[in-house]
């Protein structure tokens, strides 16, 4: 039981971290002199790192042992965080924000493997749905906790405060069993937002007529995998930062000076570069092959396109209650339960609807199509309207995002053979974390360009999308600001619409269901919204159960 604490308070506090920053970034950049692209940077710094070392920190895992990985992690995560809360200036803040994403992805990397090394039967299924749950509690408290401590005892001690829990679960960790390279242990991926796996009732139990099967061991992978692909990890961490560094440097510098021209050409090519790498590799971190399933291609659009349609506004709106209807910290984050609370308890419902035969087809298209609407009605978005007038499409967008967070990653796995479930997984989180990262910086820097279009400088603009309205053209500036998020929503829910096309063209039926009830178990650790570690379980139902499952295939 020590180790499922350490663990789920790992969660807990890693997920509060990430959705919680969001609300002190207005006291931050008042604080340090900050705003535009140098303070997107504190939010952009942490998913990068955590998405794009997530891969690197589960092979480390399975090579070196996954209580040593957890364990590193939290005391990188608190380092981090620790630095942070002494920050003398913004560059040194959001240098420490990337150090405490680091050690974040080697938490949510070692997690699900000390849990499963600790428990067995009913009982791991019971841990992995806490930590599922207790991931999503964090998602949907953080804004507004992080809230309250910016308002009643400023941004620093709430990181320091954070850090200390990070100790704290570095310290209980040496008290988790150690599961070492070679020892057959079983490893699985669990997701922090909320989400249970499809097929597993809210006790924890399996279906009857469900078994596992042909789990594949570290012991086997490790086996099989003796030396680290560091070249494939240099490449893809080296591009998906210069690709990200271009996107949010672009509205200051300009999107023709050479540094951003550079950045933004160098890294899709490292990232091109990574994908030659993996399919010619003997030991790839991503297994490429995967996208040749195009029902398995469909599940990964869908996981990144409802990650895109969320993580924008999670991110960026605090910001706009704090600078142009003049909320508090701790006011813009309880505002933003609209959506994050749905977030908790929406990936129930999917599951549930699944084991009632409802077609996952028409789950998670149903899910998108919230998600894409949600955005477009944010667009009711006016200043001074308040935050009452969002609650529909904030709440729209949680329960879409929720809905599909409860069945893409089963649907998922169902489409693999259990002997690259690890992988499968791996890939799947990799591109739905590395799209989170992707469009917090570009929606940062659309609403950055956007607003230096319409005002009078480039340093107004910044200070303007950091939550800086002041003087006597405030009325002006508030409505400008406002007009570019509505450019951008509307943006965002075509994109979203445009995969929601993409995903239901690719589940069109074939004589493979899709959405066998209690089958693909499969939950994945996240950046925050959702990463994994390269761990899986993989369940199919009995022979008995497959005909009753084949019937409800879409």
């Amino acid at each position: 039981m020590l180790t499922l604490g350490v663990v789920l308070l790992g969660m807990l506090t890693l997920s509060m971290s990430m959705s919680g920053t969001t609300v002190a970034l207005t006291d931050i950049g008042a604080e340090l002199g900050a705003s535009g692209t140098a303070l997107q940077w504190v939010v952009t710094g942490y998913f990068l790192t955590a998405s794009s070392f997530m891969l690197l920190f589960g092979s480390l895992g399975d090579l070196f042992g996954r209580r040593r990985t957890y364990r590193t992690g939290a005391v990188v995560f608190a380092l981090g965080l620790g630095l942070g809360a002494l920050a003398p200036g913004i560059g040194f803040l959001d240098a420490t924000r990337a150090l405490a994403g680091l050690g974040a992805a080697g938490v949510m990397a070692g997690g699900g493997a000390l849990i499963a090394s600790a428990f067995r039967g009913a009982a791991r299924t019971r841990a992995f749905a806490a930590l599922g749950t207790t991931g999503g509690v964090g998602l949907a408290l953080g804004p507004t906790l992080t809230g309250a401590l910016v308002g009643s005892v400023g941004w620093r001690i709430a990181f320091g405060l954070f850090a200390a829990v990070g100790l704290l679960v570095a310290a209980g960790a040496g008290a988790a069993d150690e599961t070492r390279p070679g020892a057959g242990t079983q490893t699985v991926g669990v997701r922090p937002d909320g989400a249970r796996p499809d097929g597993v009732r809210p006790d924890g139990a399996r279906p009857d007529g469900v078994r596992t099967a042909g789990v594949r061991t570290a012991g086997a992978r490790t086996a099989g995998r003796t030396k680290l692909d560091g070249a494939g990890a240099a490449l893809f961490v080296l591009g998906l930062g210069l690709l990200m560094a271009g996107v949010t440097q672009g509205p200051a510098n300009g999107w023709t000076s050479p540094p951003v021209l550079a950045a933004l050409t160098a890294g899709p090519a490292l990232l091109v570069a990574f994908a030659v790498r993996q399919s010619r590799t003997a030991h790839p971190l991503l297994d490429l092959s995967l996208v040749r399933d195009r029902h398995y291609l469909a599940w990964t659009v869908a996981g990144l396109s409802a990650a895109v349609g969320f993580a924008g506004s999670l991110t960026h709106l605090p910001t706009y209650f704090q600078g142009v209807d003049g909320l508090s910290a701790g006011q813009a984050g309880a505002a933003m339960l609209w959506l994050t609370a749905p977030v908790l308890v929406a990936p129930l419902l999917g599951g549930r609807l699944l084991t009632r035969g409802v077609p996952a087809r028409v789950v998670i298209t149903g899910a998108l199509a919230l998600v894409a609407g949600g955005n477009a009605w944010l667009t009711v978005l006016e200043p001074g309207a308040g935050t009452a007038r969002l609650a529909g499409p904030l709440l729209a967008v949680g329960i879409g995002t929720g809905l599909a967070n409860g069945i893409v990653d089963g649907q998922a796995m169902n489409r693999v053979g259990t002997d690259r479930a690890g992988v499968a997984a791996g890939f799947l989180n990799t591109v739905r974390g590395g799209g989170q990262a992707m469009v917090i910086a570009a929606l940062g820097a659309a609403l950055l360009t956007l607003v230096s279009s319409r005002v009078s400088s480039a340093q107004v603009a910044a200070e303007v999308v950091s939550g800086h309205l002041t003087g006597g053209e405030r009325a002006f500036l508030a409505e400008q600001f406002t007009s570019a998020w509505h450019t951008v929503l509307w943006t965002v829910a075509a994109l979203v619409a445009l995969a929601l096309a993409t995903v239901a063209t690719l589940l069109r039926p074939d004589n493979r269901p899709d959405n066998r009830p209690g089958t693909g178990i499969s939950t994945s650790i996240g950046t925050g919204i959702s990463t994994s570690t390269d761990v899986a379980i993989g369940v199919r139902p009995t022979p008995a159960h497959r005909t009753k499952a084949a019937q409800g295939a879409n």
